[in-house]
């Protein structure tokens, strides 16, 4: 089965890709069967009144870590609880779900599904028991529908098909605004233009201030880019005039402050766009501009040799027809 618009991965040298990259199609992917070994790692910080938070591992997705990549947590309001992300695999979810029963009695009401990445949705099957809203994009249907299958089997392949979990769809969507009430605190999501994917979804928290922008917002980790280049620039600006000054990555530390974060992503991004666009003007092939952008970045970010080629792939596609 072809991977539906999943783009193919170039690294530098010209290297072949992994059995394992190959498999997720070059995107964040961390889904395992149990947390296994990693587990005993795993704490949830409070990161405010209600907030808990777990640091998922910078690295790729591997039967020993389960998937648990990206960073998940809970927000527990006066009449419910909200998950702000719900894991990269089965497995992950239902450690997640066994945080929130040791903490809280109060009903799962809620779950965000921030955007189409395995690591970060297919944790929703260990949810479907307690039947909350299930929240996403506008567009998270349709992006899930192309890729969900695609995505589950290749879990499937290296979890096995008891430890992989559904593929969970959205029951409200997101098309602009919108806003949950959880008795004592509000949750206003936004529904964001092509960026880091077609159907990123932030979060801010009124009891704390604090941004959830999922995906949008690397720290540490080198950013992916599945989407549009020019579009998250914009959209990284958009996030910037909501005001907030602190935020949950959805990859790096529990939260971080916002203004510095921003700024490192787009320096990475503006030096993937300007030296892609140098590289098109120069007739440069993509197969070569994968060696050269944004080589200067590289000791800036974890996992650069993994991500940043598939980057100038997909920048490429985008900038060579402005």
């Amino acid at each position: 089965m072809t991977a539906p618009a999943v783009h193919p991965r170039a690294f530098p040298g010209g290297r072949a890709l992994s059995r394992r990259s190959a498999l997720f199609g070059g995107l964040c992917l961390c889904c395992l069967p149990t947390l296994g070994r990693a587990a005993e790692s795993f704490t949830m910080a409070e990161v405010g009144p209600g907030i808990f938070v777990r640091k998922g591992l910078i690295a790729d997705a591997t039967p020993e870590n389960a998937d648990a990549i990206a960073n998940i947590g809970f927000i527990v309001g006066q009449n419910g609880v909200l998950v702000t992300e719900s894991g990269g695999s089965l497995a992950d979810g239902q450690w997640l779900r066994a945080e929130i029963v040791e903490r809280t009695q109060k009903p799962i009401t809620h779950v965000v599904l921030t955007h189409v990445h395995p690591d970060h949705v297919f944790g929703a099957g260990a949810f479907v028991q307690d039947k909350p809203v299930f929240i996403g994009h506008a567009k998270l249907t349709e992006a899930l529908s192309a890729r969900g299958e695609f995505y589950r089997k290749r879990l499937i392949d290296l979890l096995g098909e008891d430890r992989t979990g559904p593929v969970v769809y959205p029951t409200m969507t997101v098309a602009d605004t919108a806003e949950i009430d959880l008795g004592d605190r509000r949750l206003t999501f936004t529904a964001h233009g092509p960026a880091h994917t077609t159907s990123d979804l932030s979060m801010i928290d009124s009891g704390s201030g604090l941004l959830f922008p999922a995906d949008l917002l690397f720290v540490n980790r080198i950013p992916s880019l599945d989407g549009s280049l020019k579009g998250w620039l914009t959209e990284v600006e958009r996030l910037k005039a909501m005001g907030p000054t602190r935020a949950v990555p959805g990859h790096g530390p529990v939260v971080v402050d916002l203004a510095p974060a921003l700024a490192d992503l787009t320096g990475y991004l503006t030096t993937l766009r300007d030296g892609t666009r140098a590289a098109i003007a120069k007739d440069v092939s993509i197969e070569k501009a994968v060696d050269t952008v944004a080589r200067d970045q590289r000791d800036k970010w974890a996992l650069f040799d993994t991500y940043n080629g598939r980057n100038v792939t997909v920048a490429y596609q985008e900038l060579e027809w402005e």
